[in-house]
This record gives structure tokens, sequence and C-alpha cells, in this order.
């Protein structure tokens, strides 16, 4: 007699998006490092006859000066060039989906997978986050708002000052690691 053929069901790969550093934090005196949940991000490249049909899409005024965001809703747009934004959404809606819907001559690449985004707060966070970052952080210098795009030891980040004491850093998720790990040593030694 031959044997019958036994069915085993298989169970679906998982789709769970997690930061390569997931729920990692950091308390020192006067700064605290913690990575935050996963969100929505787009790179949006425009010509400036179609930032207005974007921005009322995107239900936010992109900015146009250098060094500047806009923000509403849960949704956040960092001006990165003369026609670059990234656009962070952390309500849970997509910002890809929304720039679908309009015929304005634009390019938007989903980069969600791509991106991890770290908060550095407490009195010592632009010390912290000048361990390896030339750029000067002084309010003056870099207010409330103002945004960038520059380098934090040896990697590319984009800094977003979010209050008088508190920065989000948004680096590539392979650089994620030493970007924690850089970030760590430094609130030890502002603490020290």
């Amino acid at each position: 007699m031959a044997k019958a053929a036994v069915k085993t069901a298989v169970a679906g790969p998982s789709v769970e998006r997690r930061p390569a550093v997931a729920g990692q934090s950091l308390s020192a005196t006067g700064v605290t490092l913690v990575v935050l949940p996963p969100a929505e991000r787009i790179s949006l490249r425009a010509p400036d006859a179609s930032i207005a049909a974007l921005s009322k899409a995107l239900g936010i005024a992109l900015p146009l000066r250098p060094k500047t965001s806009a923000a509403k809703a849960g949704r956040t747009a960092l001006w990165l060039g003369p026609d670059e934004w990234l656009v962070i959404d952390e309500s849970g809606k997509d910002p890809l989906a929304d720039c679908a819907k309009i015929s304005a001559l634009h390019s938007a690449v989903g980069i969600s997978h791509r991106n991890v985004a770290v908060s550095v707060t407490g009195p010592a966070a632009a010390t912290t986050i000048n361990a390896g970052c030339p750029q000067d952080l002084s309010l003056d210098a870099f207010p409330i708002g103002a945004a960038s795009r520059t380098i934090l030891g040896k990697v590319e980040i984009v800094l977003l000052r979010t209050a008088a004491d508190a920065f989000r850093v948004e680096c590539w998720r392979s650089f994620s690691d030493y970007v924690f790990t850089f970030l760590s040593e430094a609130a030890r030694d502002a603490a020290a």
C-alpha cells in the first residue's frame, strides 16, 4: 500500500518593519536618546511650478528657504535643497499615496524602509550631537524647526531641531547602529 502524502501548512513570511536598533534608548545626565518608532517617509523632488499642488496634496506647505521645515498634523517636511524635501509622516498616513493623486511634475520615492530616527533630548543634546557634527547648533544659528543634511562622525544624517533642547537625527538603516553607538558615547562624555 502506498502511503498518503501528508500536507503541512507553511506560515507566510512576517512583514513587520522594525528599525535595526528598535527599542534602544539611553539616559545620561543631561541627555536622553530614544530610537523612534517607524514612520512613513518620502524623498520628494519637484520644480517650483509643482510646489503649490504638492503642498495641497500633502496638507503641508513645503518650505522654500534653506535650513527650514514645516509641520502639521503629524507630518513634517524638511527643505534639503532648492528642489528637494524629506517628508516624514508619523500619523500613519501615506505621503507617497498623497503625491500620486496629482499630475504636477514631481518625483516621490518611498524611503520608509531606508531611514531610522533617533530622538536626542535634554540640556546636553546639542553638545552630544556636536561631538561628531561640525554644524553650529546654537539656537541663533540653528533655531527650532531648522533642518539640514549634515554629517555625524563618518555618516550622513538629516538633522531637525524639534525644540530648544531636542533634535531628530535621521540616518540610513545600515548606519543606525553606528549612529546610536556614536551618540551614546557622546552622551556619556557630555554627562561627565
